[in-house]
């Protein structure tokens, strides 16, 4: 979902993720609770590529599995392949 840009008359902005078909033009402030009138801003498009997305997968992933190494085991377990770049969800699964 796109997260859409918020003020109230108090000065508050925050972002509030919404569908495109179901977006209001005010919304609850967090703060005061007064209406907000949504705003005008900028397209967040990704420029990642793909060897930017692959290092930031493995660093997603690291930063709650690390990988530790505890012995030889003789058999070597395969490891499951995670991306989250979406291009590669359009690729058939083998």
């Amino acid at each position: 979902m796109p997260l859409y840009d918020f003020q109230c008359s108090e000065g508050t902005h925050f972002e509030a993720a919404f569908s495109m078909a179901e977006v209001p033009d005010l919304a609850p402030c967090p703060q005061c609770g007064q209406p907000a009138r949504r705003q005008m801003s900028s397209a967040r498009l990704s420029i990642g590529n793909s060897p930017e997305y692959k290092l930031i997968d493995s660093t997603k992933r690291s930063a709650h599995e690390p990988q530790l190494v505890s012995g030889r085991t003789g058999a070597s377990k395969k490891a499951t392949r995670y991306t989250g770049n979406p291009l590669h969800q359009k690729l058939p699964r083998p």
